[in-house]
């Protein structure tokens, strides 16, 4: 590896780094401002976020079909409104984890297993999604194709199931839990 591609490396994952701890500081141990949690807009945040992930979940999965079709053009557009779609996803998640705090999940029985599971699954992965998209498009936008193809075959699935799991969570917390 070159050394600029590792100085940009580390950076990059010492910037996920800082934001994982800061996301875990903000949801486990940071209270959420006082009545905040009845505001009108709060309360849409999470339709909103679960959208933004189904969005970037499309276009993960149009990206995929278009690089593997040969058009690169389009893979890049794709991918470039996936990432889009997750920054909105994250500004959104921090904003209402700041003003909402932890949601609980309350159902009892199998599917209180079924969603833990789901949840642990998706913030395990979640973790290890930032620092990897942000190489995989590093590599990509640099021209390292290789290096690119190399990382975005685990990118591609992790990345689309954080996104898939989070629109199921939504749905769980909402309609179940």
């Amino acid at each position: 590896m070159m050394k600029t591609e590792k100085i940009v490396t580390t950076c990059l994952i010492l910037i996920s780094f800082v934001a994982l701890a800061f996301l875990i500081w903000l949801i486990y141990f940071n209270s959420a401002p006082l009545n905040s949690s009845n505001s009108p807009w709060l309360k849409q945040m999470g339709g909103v976020n679960a959208g933004f992930n189904f969005l970037s979940a499309c276009c993960l999965i149009l990206g995929y079909k278009a690089i593997k079709s040969g058009n690169r053009a389009k893979h890049i557009k794709l991918m470039k409104l996936a990432f889009f779609f997750s920054f909105l996803f994250l500004l959104g998640y921090i904003t209402y984890h700041y003003f909402h705090g932890e949601t609980k999940f309350l159902s009892q029985g199998l599917i209180r297993y079924v969603y833990f599971f789901i949840l642990i699954s998706h913030i395990i992965l979640s973790a290890f999604t930032l620092p990897m998209v942000l190489i995989t498009f590093y590599f990509g936008l640099s021209g390292r194709y290789e290096k690119h193809k190399k990382i975005a075959k685990w990118t591609f699935p992790i990345w689309l199931y954080v996104s898939l799991t989070g629109v199921v969570i939504f749905f769980m917390l909402k309609f179940i839990g």
